[in-house]
């Protein structure tokens, strides 16, 4: 498992090409479509339509998981048993 700057462990390994799934939500605001990446909630971002709003959520993960940005927010799971 990766470890984040802070020696935190990081749950996901960085984007790669190989990366099939990562689950979004979304909505309809007026005229455009806002969503956020499940994994990454505190960042949202827009399009036009929802094929736009999967190519910026899609950019958000590739910046969110490359590692050049300290500090980022993430949800995981955490096994209590």
């Amino acid at each position: 498992m990766a470890v984040s700057e802070l020696g935190c462990p990081v749950p996901h390994k960085p984007y790669s090409s190989t990366d099939m799934r990562s689950e979004f939500t979304y909505w309809q605001d007026g005229e455009f479509y806002v969503g956020y990446l499940n994994e990454f909630p505190d960042y949202s971002t827009q399009g036009v339509d929802i094929e736009d709003l999967k190519a910026h959520l899609l950019d958000l993960y590739k910046e969110f998981t490359s590692g050049a940005i300290p500090g980022v927010r993430r949800v995981a799971e955490l096994d209590l048993a």
